[in-house]
């Protein structure tokens, strides 16, 4: 009689441990579920009809459901034991994985009551990024049932659903949802998949969905986010500028979400149920990068980013980021560091085996903690050097300006929301070169030129940092010394945009800044540019509405008028603060 011998792998396969629900389970039952470890499924099978009755007699012993994660080449690397209802997969979110394969493990696991893939299966099965998720039905006789099965499904750059042509056909009685696809419910036996083709094939079009965009760009790829517990429309603009934000900074946004709920989750902001909803979506479309509209606490940063290794960032975060590109000055340079500093401050937290926090002894502290004390300190030490640094170039800033005033040349700034066109006018008043670019923060380093007005009196003209709306209080903290340039000016000009849909909500927050910055006093000229962009009907009504000179920065005719109504204005200003100099009482001394 000949005996035929199965071989095994050189290395020897070690038997882990049971994961999940062990309580009341008896010595033989654990016993029996360790054994699974020693049985293999061949690779190019889903599972086998032996293997489903295993786990099936398994679970109806014990009325729990019963899974194994089971690797590519048949071996069983984890076994769990949940309730009757549900089980809970080990976290095997940490473990690194190429961004163009699946995990390469698929869960096989009951179901007592006969119930279909449940939602928490499906999440299981996008956010571990699963080959397949597998549910055997137990029959009241211990024995397996149907199978019903779900794989993830690749999608292009759009998120519009791609098959591989080497699975249509078990694709055609498939059910697709979002993201997944179910294949037939079958009996073990008769399941015929070849699971390596299935897997492979559904891999190749991964990869290529992923590399659709250029290999050399390397550009960030977002999902931006909006949270209201108001009204949609007033969030949708919100989101409308932070995609402008975004491609300030250099970032391609796939997608856009936006949810209404009565009360913002203090956890995660959007609830847990959405969250994964969002990271499902992120991997379904090769995302980086989640970008949110509101600014996260330092609880949230961490809540969010134990369910996820991308990046996460919010509004000031993206700002700041832009700004830190765009400074080319040491003295911005200096300002934006500050800014960026103060904000990861607060939400400096420790992660992974290096910051861990073991106890050396009864009260000592462990390496993580003190790194990360250390951490903090170092950041504190440098916020404190950055600040007196800021704080030379006050006083450095006050000297110019004292030295001007002396002079007598009047000082006009441009002031507005960010791409209003300030830069762009600032060149068309003067023939300077400053870089303008149609897109938010181009211009960070302030620029003073000088001009003369049609009255031959010359003036000093300043071109600003635009301003936005929730403007980081960091922000305007580290930018003291650049924004402390207006407190000398004569005249202000408004700038603004006036073909943005949002125009009297950016007046409105310019004029907030401005007044947070007891800027409020000075005399200013509100101006509407880029009024080319617009009919003669809404030019004239914006002019009478809003008192406002009508200009397009590219049209050197229309600033004419403008010029000659901050003349006035200037003459004005001038003749005010001579009355009031000759005004104030004499110091007398003894």
């Amino acid at each position: 009689m000949l005996i035929r011998l199965e071989c095994r792998p050189v290395e020897e396969r070690t038997i882990s441990n049971i994961e999940g629900n062990l309580q009341g389970l008896k010595p033989n039952q654990i016993r029996r579920l360790e054994k699974l470890y020693q049985r293999r499924i061949p690779p190019r099978q889903i599972v086998t009809q032996e293997f489903a009755r295993q786990l099936s007699e398994a679970s109806h012993e014990i009325h729990r459901q019963v899974g194994v994660l089971v690797n590519r080449n048949g071996y069983v690397e984890h076994v769990v034991v949940g309730n009757a209802r549900s089980i809970v997969l080990p976290d095997l979110k940490r473990v690194r994985m190429g961004a163009e394969r699946f995990r390469g493990l698929r869960c096989l696991h009951t179901h007592l009551a006969g119930e279909g893939l449940t939602q928490d299966d499906l999440t299981d099965l996008a956010l571990l990024r699963l080959d397949l998720m597998a549910a055997i039905d137990v029959r009241s006789d211990g024995m397996p049932g149907v199978v019903r099965a779900a794989h993830l499904l690749p999608a292009n750059g759009q998120g519009s659903r791609q098959v591989p042509s080497e699975v249509d056909a078990a694709l055609d009685a498939a059910e697709p949802l979002e993201m997944w696809v179910f294949l037939e419910p079958q009996v073990p036996s008769q399941i015929d998949t070849d699971f390596i083709d299935l897997i492979e094939s559904l891999e190749e079009e991964l990869a290529r969905a992923r590399h659709v965009r250029n290999p050399r760009d390397h550009r960030d790829r977002a999902i931006l986010v909006g949270v209201t517990t108001g009204s949609a429309a007033s969030v949708q603009e919100s989101l409308e500028e932070l995609r402008e934000l975004a491609r300030s900074a250099g970032v391609v946004v796939l997608d856009s979400i936006i949810q209404r709920r009565q009360k913002l989750d203090p956890r995660s902001l959007v609830g847990r149920g959405k969250l994964d909803e969002l990271i499902i979506r992120s991997l379904q479309l090769g995302a980086d990068v989640i970008i949110f509209d509101q600014n996260l606490s330092p609880t949230q940063v961490r809540a969010i980013n134990e369910a996820t290794d991308l990046k996460i960032i919010d509004r000031t975060q993206l700002i700041l980021d832009i700004f830190a590109q765009r400074a080319q000055s040491r003295e911005g340079k200096i300002q934006v560091e500050l800014a960026q500093l103060k904000y990861m401050l607060p939400r400096l937290t420790g992660s992974g085996i290096e910051m861990s926090r073991l106890m050396g002894g009864i009260g000592g502290r462990g390496p993580g903690e003190t790194k990360l004390e250390v951490d903090r300190r170092r950041v504190r030490d440098r916020i404190h050097l950055l600040e007196k640094q800021i704080e030379q170039i006050r006083t450095s800033r006050r000297i110019q300006r004292t030295r001007r005033m002396r002079r007598d040349l009047p000082i006009i700034s441009i002031v507005g929301y960010t791409n209003a066109g300030k830069s762009t006018l600032l060149n068309a008043l003067t023939t300077s070169t400053v870089a303008a670019e149609d897109r938010m923060f181009a211009t960070l380093d302030p620029t003073s030129r000088r001009l003369r007005l049609p009255r031959d009196q010359e003036v000093i003209i300043n071109d600003t940092v635009g301003f936005i709306r929730d403007l980081p209080p960091d922000l305007i903290t580290a930018f003291r010394a650049t924004l402390e340039e207006m407190e000398g000016s004569d005249v202000l000009i408004h700038l603004v945009d006036a073909s943005s849909a949002q125009f009297e909500s950016h007046i409105a927050s310019v004029e907030k800044i401005l007044a947070d910055l007891n800027l409020s006093g000075i005399p200013r000229l509100l101006v509407f540019n880029k009024s080319d962009l617009l009919s003669e009907g809404e030019v004239s009504n914006l002019r009478h509405a809003f008192s406002a000179a009508m200009i397009s920065a590219l049209n050197a005719s229309t600033l004419v008028p403008m010029i000659e109504r901050v003349g006035d204005m200037l003459a004005n200003a001038i003749a005010d603060r001579k009355v009031n100099h000759e005004r104030r009482p004499a110091i007398t001394t003894t």
